[in-house]
Formats: C-alpha cells, sequence, structure tokens
C-alpha cells in the first residue's frame, strides 16, 4: 500500500509481489506456447507455400460453374430444411431439461443433476460427431443431419433457458401457489410469461447457428449443400465448387438478416 507522503512518481500500480506474480503468468503462458508448437508437427515447407498454392486453387475456381445451379438450390432448400427442424425439435425438448435444470424449479436434486448432465453431454460433443454417430446408425442422409443439429442444440438452449428460468420473479410463482394452482399452471401462467421473450430470441439465435452448422454435415454424409461440395471436392469440379461456396456464403447472410430483424422484433 502506497503511504500518503508519497511523491506521485514513486506512485506503482502494483506491488513487487504482484508484479512477480504476473511475470511468472506470463512466462508460464509463453512456456504452454512454445510448447505447444513444439509438439504440434506443422510441415513448413507446406505453410510456407500455402499462399501460392491458394492462389492457384482460387484461379481455378474462375469463373463459377453454374450448369448445376438447379441442383444446388435444392441442396441449400435441405438445408434449411435440415436446421428448421432440428431447431423445432431442439426447442420443444429443451424447455423440459431446462426446467428440471434450473434450481428453483427442478423437483429433486438427481433431477437437477440429470438435467445439468444432458446439457452437459450435448454441448461437449461437436455437431459433426453426432453427425457421424447418426450416420452410422441411421445411414447417410437428412435424419442424421436432423437428429445431429437437434442434440447439438438442446444443450446450448436448454443451459440459456435454464439460466433464465432461474432469474425469475419468483412472487408470480409464489400467488399461483397460494391458491393451489397445478404445477402445469404454474408453468403455463408464472414462467412461460417470463422467459418467452428470452426463449423466443433464444431460438431465432440457434436457428441462426444451425444453419450455418447444416451446411457442413455433408462432408461426412447427413444431408444438405454439403453433400454437393464434397463431390465438387472429390471430382476437383472446383468451378462448381465455388458455386457452392458462394451459395453457402448467400444463404448465410440472409439467415443472418432474417434472425437480425426477428430479434430486433422480440427484444
Amino acid at each position: 500500500m502506497v503511504s500518503l507522503d508519497a511523491h506521485p512518481e514513486d506512485w506503482a500500480r502494483f506491488t513487487p509481489r504482484q508484479r512477480m506474480q504476473r511475470y511468472a503468468i506470463f512466462a508460464f503462458i509463453l512456456i504452454a506456447i512454445v510448447w505447444a508448437f513444439g509438439n504440434v508437427e506443422i510441415f513448413w515447407p507446406w505453410l510456407i507455400d500455402a499462399p501460392e498454392q491458394m492462389a492457384d486453387l482460387f484461379g481455378r475456381m474462375v469463373p463459377p460453374d453454374v450448369t448445376n445451379l438447379r441442383s444446388i438450390l435444392a441442396a441449400l432448400l435441405e438445408t434449411v430444411n435440415i436446421a428448421t427442424i432440428a431447431t423445432v425439435i431442439g426447442v420443444a425438448l429443451s424447455f423440459p431439461v431446462a426446467y428440471i435444470a434450473a434450481q428453483n424449479t427442478t423437483p429433486n436434486a438427481a433431477t437437477l443433476w440429470l438435467g445439468r448432465f444432458i446439457l452437459v453431454s450435448s454441448r461437449s460433443v461437436n455437431t459433426i460427431i453426432w453427425a457421424l454417430l447418426f450416420v452410422a446408425i441411421f445411414g447417410p442422409g437428412v435424419v442424421a443431419g436432423i437428429l445431429a443439429i437437434t442434440f447439438r442444440s438442446l444443450g446450448f438452449l436448454g443451459k440459456l433457458m435454464g439460466e433464465a428460468i432461474e432469474e425469475i420473479d419468483r412472487r408470480p410463482v409464489e400467488a399461483l401457489e397460494a391458491t393451489g394452482a397445478s404445477r402445469f399452471k404454474i408453468i403455463l401462467y408464472a414462467i412461460m410469461p417470463q422467459v418467452m421473450p428470452t426463449f423466443l430470441a433464444v431460438s431465432i439465435l440457434r436457428w441462426d447457428i444451425n444453419l450455418r452448422e447444416s451446411t457442413v454435415l455433408g462432408l461426412v454424409g447427413a444431408g444438405g449443400i454439403g453433400v454437393i461440395l464434397q463431390g465438387a471436392i472429390d471430382t476437383f469440379a472446383w468451378q462448381e465448387a465455388a458455386t457452392v461456396l458462394l451459395a453457402i456464403l448467400a444463404l448465410v447472410i440472409l439467415g443472418e438478416i432474417i434472425s437480425a430483424v426477428l430479434r430486433k422484433r422480440i427484444i
């Protein structure tokens, strides 16, 4: 602590001990970064040659090939359908999971940990991993893609909804409990009105995210525009691949605009 008679030039934000601790943390981070680079096998000649290879690849993509445009648009529509259906299912499943994962509404400790286990399990597995799993179970196609997006969305929606439920005003709930209202009526008239704006905003945001994630599901056989992209890459049809990438970019931008407008109206 700085004494009252200290001169301004003697003032320091951190004590010598605090500075040593910060230096130690920075040194640890630097050592960790160096160690990580040392244990990652990077083939530096390829990395150095990357700009030239990128220029060559982009040169092969020009001009984009639009001869297969009808199939690309059909695949885009399938991608939108996957994202939309999966979001609807994920939203329907997320509320009961969020209800038991919230501390102020869960029936008991067992259901609390069950709900949180479901949320953590869903978020811990990447969408592509879910897609690989469901492709192995149900075979290639949109069913695997829908389930992959659904299971991934469940953790995201459930966590945010659970946090919103924990922050509700308890007075409406206590008022209905005092009248002897059933648990269903308490949820319907005391909890849902408070969390509905957050619920809708989060659902729209998740649809936007799902739209982006569904564009790559086809790379593992789970349907959507990624199937055509993977086929174009496998056959070195770079001009068709360019068309697919531009279509994906347009779809993502359109989805961003739609979700932003809807969230603005809700919030």
